[in-house]
Parts: C-alpha cells; structure tokens; sequence
C-alpha cells in the first residue's frame, strides 16, 4: 500500500478510535500512547538541523552565483508576502459567509499571556549566530540558514580541489540525510496515529462543538487557498496540474497536519518536493526553509478568521478600514515573528492590538488552538513547496 494512502487510513483510524474512547481514556491515552508519537516527532527533528545546513551548503555551491542567489531571495520574499495577505483576505471572505460567534454566549477566561514579539531590528539582530553551534543546538533555523550561506560563499570563494573535497562531503551528507528520513517516514503511520489519537481524546466533542464554526471556517479556508492559490501558482510557473501538486505533497501534508510543527515537516517536505515534484536541490535548500520561518499563509488565514469570530463574540462591527489594517499587520507580522515560538498567537494579539479588539478574545479560541494548528501548519508548509515549484520554473527558464 503506498505511503501516503497509509498515513491517511491511520490517521482516519485516529479520530475513528479517540470519539470511541473518549475523554475517559485521557490518562492511559497520555502515558502509553502520547510518549510514541513524541518520539516518532523526535525523530524527524533529528534531521532537521542536518538536512537544512547541508542542502542548504550544496545549493549555495550549486549555484555559483551570488547574483543569482540574490534574485532568488527576492522572488521569494516577494511571493511569500503576497500570498500571506491573500489569506488574511481568504479568512475574511470565509468568516463573512459562515459568520462564527454570532449570538454566541461563550465564557471567557482571562487572556492567555502572550510574549511580546520582537522589533523587526531585532529578527534581523538575531538572524547573525554569534555562536553557530548554539543555534544548530536550539535549531534556530534562520541563524542556521545565515551561517550556511556564509559557508556556502566561502566554499565558492575557495575554488579548486580544497573546495571539490567540502562540496563532496557536503553533498554526501545529504543524501544520507534523506535516506535516514525515508526510514522514519517508514514509520509515519504509526507516528501519526500517536499523536493524533491523544489530542481526539483530549478535545472531544464536548470541547469541539460550541466552536465547531471556527473550526469549519478553518478547514473550508484551508482548502479554498491551498486549492485556488497553490495549485495556481504551481500551475501557472511550472504547468503542473493540481493533482500532481497535492498527490506529491501528501506525505508532507498529513505530517504537518499532525505534528502542528513547520520545521519539524521540513526534513520531509523538501525529500518530497525534490523526488516527487522535480524541485532542484539548490531551490529547494533555500526556499523550503526560509518558507517554514516567514511564510506563515495558515496563521495569516487564522488571523482573519478568529478577529471576526472575535469581533462578532463581543458584537463589535470590523470597518473595512480596520480589516485592511489586519491584513498590513498580518503581513508584517509574518516576518517579524519569524521563528519565535508560539508565533501564531503572537500575531493574532498583535492584530487584535492594531484594530482595538478585546485581547481576552485570546482566550476564546486558546481552547481549539491545537486543533486549529493542524490546519495553520498543513497550509504553510504546502505553500513553501507551491513557492518552490514556482521559483524552480522561472529558474529553469532563465538557464
């Protein structure tokens, strides 16, 4: 049975087995089954210091040319932001038609703490490794990426037969990297029914259903940008067909859906864009994890979702004034909390801070947010290999 079918039929049997089981079984779900699917997420985090600093080396190499590098990064960045204020707007569109929260009478609790995100002169501050290996320990991917490039134009600089040696090992680290990762993937089925059965069991219906129309916009607003947005742009840059996009991306997908951690979908995500989808070594090395720091379309889309599910709890009318300013914050936000933990709810305080919305709203949706996360990280991840795809093309087009 392929892979991709397994992942999903263990991940159906999850959700099918965690309603049975019910908010009853939390304890032994939590001590027997919980810790394999920790350790299955462990696993692929394993790689994910190794395969971006090594990919990300024999791209530079690859490439040969700053200048090329340089245009690279700015297609990116540019596709990225788009993208990210396309989905505030999504978001939007989405919760106006299904309109979550209307006469609602939800308790609230008092705000959840949210730490202050960073200037964007500190990101960039804390994007320079001042100890390289600190950052590899705390997989600090921006930092990461930094010190590669570094290495990576110092390898170039070198030339020669000195240089051939390092792009060798380099290369040959690599594709030991991926062939470890299509080991752990042997396992996904497995993993991910771990991981997911506890957090079935853990949000039951009894949690789910007074929120269930956030969660539906979250899902319908997932679906229509990953279907509308992504299967274009791969479509329009690389004449891929949707079908080619998503059945390539599958295994990525169901992982992120699970896991709820961009980096931790790395590894896999740029093994699949690479096999499954014809993304060159060199673009993929940089786009994909740059893409799993700043682009955050899943969050963007979230954002949109929850300030009007917010703004109608408290029965405050959003302006279109105050929504363009979601979607100028969303986007800006995007970058300056790139790679700072709990970036999501980070970014939906800032926006329900820019537009005067009541910050307890925070805690409405505190309560799903695990299950909302699947959603977030699923769509950011895809997004990352659309922008791939696409920048590949344009690529291949130029040489």
């Amino acid at each position: 049975m392929n892979l991709s079918v397994q992942i999903f039929l263990s991940l159906v049997l999850s959700v099918v087995v965690g309603l049975l089981l019910g908010d009853g079984a939390v304890g032994p779900v939590k001590t027997w089954i919980a810790p394999i699917g920790s350790m299955f997420i462990s696993l692929i985090k394993m790689m994910i210091v190794p395969v971006v600093f090594c990919s990300l080396v024999v791209g530079m190499t690859s490439m040969g040319d700053m200048k090329k590098l340089g245009r690279i990064g700015i297609k990116t960045l540019c596709i990225y932001l788009i993208t990210t204020a396309i989905a505030i707007a999504i978001g939007f569109a989405v919760a106006g038609v299904f309109q979550p929260g209307i006469g609602m009478a939800l308790p609230t609790a008092a705000a959840p703490k949210v730490k202050e995100a960073p200037t964007i002169m500190q990101v960039f501050l804390n994007m320079i490794p001042s100890n390289p290996i600190a950052s590899m320990a705390k997989a600090d991917i921006l930092p990461i990426i930094i010190f590669a490039l570094f290495v990576g134009a110092g390898i170039i600089s070198l030339g020669g037969k000195k240089a051939d040696i390092l792009i060798n090992f380099f290369d040959a680290s690599a594709e030991v990297c991926y062939r470890i990762i299509g080991m752990i993937m042997k396992i996904a089925p497995i993993g991910v029914f771990c991981l997911l059965m506890p957090v079935v069991v853990q949000n039951g219906p009894k949690v789910l259903l007074p929120l269930i129309s956030v969660i539906l916009c979250m899902a319908v607003g997932s679906v229509i940008h990953a279907v509308c947005i992504y299967s274009s742009i791969a479509g329009i840059a690389a004449h891929m067909s949707p079908l080619t996009f998503f059945r390539g991306m599958s295994e990525a997908m169901a992982i992120a859906f699970t896991t709820c951690s961009s980096a931790g979908t790395l590894p896999v995500n740029m093994k699949n864009v690479q096999t499954k989808l014809g993304v060159r070594r060199d673009i993929a090395s940089f786009v994909l994890p740059l893409g799993a720091t700043i682009n955050m379309d899943g969050t963007a889309l979230y954002m949109g979702i929850c300030s009007l599910f917010i703004a109608n709890v408290y029965g405050i009318p959003l302006t279109m004034d105050q929504m363009m300013m979601i979607i100028l914050t969303g986007t800006l936000a995007s970058i300056g909390t790139a790679g700072v933990p709990g970036g999501g709810l980070i970014m939906l305080a800032m926006v329900l801070q820019s537009v005067g919305l009541p910050m307890e709203g925070l805690a409405l949706v505190a309560g799903i947010d695990r299950v909302l996360d699947m959603f977030r990280t699923c769509l950011n991840i895809t997004g990352d290999a659309a922008v791939a795809v696409a920048i590949n093309a344009t690529e291949a087009e130029k040489e």
